[in-house]
């Protein structure tokens, strides 16, 4: 822990020009933490600042060009259930902006997924309850609200808090040109707003650290809604756009393609939501490389992350290659064996049914 704080602390305080003797006491103090009780804690201007390095390091992220336009939202001081719970929907609701969307991380209590106090199941924290990626966090004793809810783990015990609908603004999916989509009476959520991943800064991990940007058109558009293990809508959406699906070369899921992407970008603008198309989130990676190259700082990334998932060859990153090393800060993934809470949701399900 120590020499991961070394590291974090020495990179910070290089990059923020911070004098070498505050480097020399800060370090001391954090050793003196850590020898007495096995842990340190970071100030504030620590946090925020490892938070937005952790953006920045995002191997899969396309989308960090605005890396330090990050909103910090310290929690950690939180104990209560209900003030834990409350300081997830006030995050909604700030992110959410009424559309005009704001980059924020809410940060709760730190440890492990098995030691923190606090820990969200849920990979986002907004999801359809009909949605199939949602199953393993659905339980059965679910109510009709169409938004899946919360899957929590505080005291050591499984709960579930349904996230109230008021704070979440959702876009209403139509195209200009073929009302016969519109008609679907398709929609979908405004933030995407991930809630499962750990944040690690300098030796200490956050599990319990959500964090949102804005959408890209082809999240929605060609992997969402299209995807097979989806919502597995492709030959829907062409029936609506008038295609000929009989043979494969009228190239009609390309078709669809272009113009479900058109749809959720013209939706998500007229409603007054932030998006960005992917011509212009390649845009803007191509300057955030810029810009770390001018720091002096080399970028990772994951390609088959960073590029779209239409046209890919079309944007600048298709022809590059990147190296896929992690860099800390940084938020990882977690295996499923990290998640023991998870198990007992498979049991309350199974009790239920039974």
């Amino acid at each position: 822990m120590y020499a991961e704080a070394v590291q974090f602390i020495e990179l910070m305080h290089h990059e923020l020009n911070i004098a070498p003797e505050i480097t020399t006491r800060r370090l001391s103090s954090i050793k003196s933490d850590i020898e007495a009780t096995g842990t340190y804690h970071h100030t504030y201007e620590e946090l925020a600042y490892g938070a937005k390095v952790a953006w920045r390091n995002s191997n899969r992220c396309i989308g960090r060009l605005f890396w330090d336009k990050l909103h910090v939202l310290d929690q950690r001081h939180l104990t209560a259930e209900e003030e834990l719970l409350n300081a997830v929907v006030h995050h909604i609701d700030y992110a959410t902006n009424n559309g005009k969307i704001r980059p924020t991380i809410t940060i709760f209590p730190q440890g492990t997924v098995t030691e923190a106090p606090f820990v969200i199941a849920n990979d986002q924290l907004i999801r359809y309850t009909d949605d199939p990626i949602a199953a393993p966090f659905k339980p059965i004793s679910q109510t009709d609200n169409h938004i899946l809810p919360l899957l929590y783990k505080y005291g050591g015990q499984l709960k579930t808090f349904e996230i109230p609908q008021e704070v979440i603004l959702e876009v209403p999916l139509m195209h200009p040109e073929y009302p016969a989509f519109g008609a679907l009476g398709l929609k979908w959520y405004a933030v995407p707003m991930i809630s499962a991943m750990d944040l690690k800064i300098g030796g200490i991990t956050y599990a319990a650290a959500p964090f949102n940007g804005w959408y890209m058109e082809s999240e929605i558009a060609s992997r969402n809604l299209i995807d097979s293990y989806r919502y597995d809508l492709l030959e829907t959406a062409a029936d609506t756009f008038n295609l000929d699906r009989s043979t494969t070369t009228s190239y009609w899921r390309d078709k669809a393609l272009v113009e479900l992407n058109y749809a959720v970008y013209h939706s998500y603008r007229a409603a007054g939501v932030s998006i960005v198309d992917h011509y212009t989130a390649s845009r803007q990676f191509e300057k955030f490389e810029h810009n770390e190259a001018a720091a002096g700082r080399k970028v990772t990334g994951d390609w088959t992350w960073l590029i779209p998932p239409i046209s890919p060859s079309l944007v600048h990153n298709f022809h590059k290659g990147y190296d896929n090393t992690y860099n800390n800060p940084n938020f990882y993934y977690r295996s499923k064996k990290s998640c023991p809470f998870l198990a007992q949701l498979q049991q309350h399900n199974a009790d239920n049914q039974t």
